[in-house]
């Protein structure tokens, strides 16, 4: 078996969250071959993981540094670009033009491997076609009157997040995705172009954390809308063309559903922890302490528990908060936020930041109760590993927050102090209450959430997809372009006020 799996922002330059899946994935099968096509930052980033002897390739997809030095097009080459982009932008700013998306983005793929997309997007004859497309009557961002600032603005963002198409596809085996988003676009083009199966594996709601980010964004509307609407298509392409997608809850399942992605081409394969790697914490703390573990980013939603723990020391003054886990690149600012309204609210001496920790175990039995604040999850390993270590949770009801919990810890609203607060309150206060829910949680574990069950479920369908390999008119129906596919059914559209 050869696999290629594809990630962004995590395995093997960062630790935590979808990378410990990763790692777990590829240590898990060391009779299969990885290949890694890794998303980054600027390509610099080390590796931060031992890697395995299976694992074949590390190559990195840099989305941001010095741009590219190739030339645009010239005379009946670059009219052609132009007529083909303009598809392209109508494709991502009207469901009406949707088919036209994946032929457009194989183009602009040609492009990049060639080194010219950059230069020939952020030419004059690409940014007027762009600002003439969105001052259309048709489409709703000619109401906002984009300026060609804004043109600049949405250009250079667009180009940046199309660098992963510059990546040489994968021509056999599998290409796997970690996530949605930039992640699956080597993968579409193996498809696309090769007919290699491509299998999507959902942690968390790519789009939605984008509507979450763009919602606080620095952008104009206009800038908002086209953004958004790239990452709209390629989520209903990525839906729509795998060979089989694996959300690892329920709640995934509703929106790939809605996302166009057929029923019989979902599977739900949990993620699991290795119970003998996550015991029983042992003895709680003799303070009164409320633990949290995980990467420091605004999506963790930090502030709301920080003001959730000012109403616990209220209650009770020798109360502490303890936060184990690095901060995420570019989060440093949100992190010296966090930590300035705990000194606003009186409470600084209180609230640690520990930082990385060697071994996760500890940062849960550091705490009577794991809280967990997220305000977007999918499957959280933190929280399935508290789990394992019996220990007490109180959890936001974000992603498959609730299918993991059941009724062995507290689920609260998110982005709500109150419900948090009183939930922490009442563990705090109730110690047979938590070792009882603590049990729970670690047989929970036992019985539905473990590792062995995560690797075994990915080794069938690895090995079904490679016989689907092997049959060459099933691959061509599956990844043909004259291939019907359902239409996406979205629960908020691109260009509605809460998308904005």
């Amino acid at each position: 078996m050869r696999v290629t799996l594809l990630t962004e922002g995590t395995y093997p330059h960062q630790h935590g969250g979808v990378s410990v899946w990763c790692d777990q994935l590829v240590q898990g099968m060391p009779d299969v071959e990885f290949d890694i096509i890794a998303v980054t930052g600027t390509g610099l980033e080390p590796v931060v993981w031992d890697l395995p002897a299976n694992v074949r390739s590390v190559t990195t997809a840099p989305l941001w540094g010095p741009p590219e030095g190739g030339r645009p097009p010239r005379g009946a080459a670059m009219r052609r670009f132009q007529d083909s982009y303009e598809r392209f932008l109508n494709s991502i700013l009207s469901p009406v033009y949707a088919g036209h998306f994946s032929p457009e983005l194989n183009q602009l793929a040609d492009l990049a491997r060639d080194g010219r997309l950059g230069p020939t997007l952020r030419s004059e004859q690409s940014l007027r076609t762009l600002h003439r497309v969105w001052t259309r009557d048709e489409h709703p961002t000619a109401a906002s009157r984009p300026t060609m600032y804004d043109a600049l603005n949405a250009t250079d963002l667009l180009e940046h997040a199309l660098r992963p198409l510059a990546v040489r596809p994968p021509r056999e085996g599998i290409a796997h995705a970690a996530s949605g988003g930039l992640a699956t676009l080597p993968g579409l083009l193996a498809a696309w172009q090769h007919h290699v199966p491509f299998l999507l594996t959902e942690h968390g709601i790519y789009l939605r954390e984008r509507y979450l980010g763009y919602r606080t964004g620095p952008y104009r509307w206009p800038v908002k809308a086209l953004l958004l609407g790239f990452y709209r298509m390629l989520a209903e392409e990525s839906y729509r063309r795998a060979a089989l997608v694996t959300p690892g809850n329920r709640y995934n399942r509703r929106w790939e559903e809605r996302g166009g992605t057929p029923s019989t081409h979902i599977r739900t394969v949990y993620n699991g922890v290795d119970p003998a790697a996550f015991p029983p914490a042992g003895p709680e703390p003799g303070t009164p302490t409320l633990s949290w573990a995980g990467r420091v980013d605004p999506i963790k939603d930090l502030e709301t528990l920080i003001r959730a723990f000012a109403i616990v020391r209220a209650e009770i003054p020798e109360a502490r908060l303890r936060l184990f886990g690095g901060t995420a690149r570019g989060a440093e600012g949100y992190r010296d936020g966090c930590i300035a309204l705990a000194d606003q609210l009186g409470i600084g001496d209180a609230v640690v930041f520990e930082g990385r920790v060697a071994d996760i175990t500890d940062a849960y039995a550091a705490g009577n109760v794991v809280m967990l604040s997220s305000i977007s999850e999918g499957f959280p390993f933190t929280l399935i590993e508290a789990m394992s270590c019996g220990r007490a949770t109180v959890s936001t009801d974000v992603g498959g927050v609730r299918e993991a919990v059941g009724d062995s810890g507290l689920v609260v609203p998110p982005r709500e102090p109150g419900p948090m607060a009183a939930a922490a309150l009442e563990l705090l206060r109730d110690p047979e209450r938590r070792a009882r829910l603590g049990e729970q949680a670690r047989l929970r574990v036992i019985e539905q959430f473990t590792l062995r069950q995560n690797i075994d479920g990915f080794r069938e369908i690895y090995t079904e997809l490679l016989g689907t390999r092997r049959a060459p008119d099933r691959m061509a129906a599956l990844y043909s372009p004259a291939r019907t596919l359902p239409q996406a059914s979205w629960p908020v559209p691109v260009g509605s006020r809460a998308a904005r």
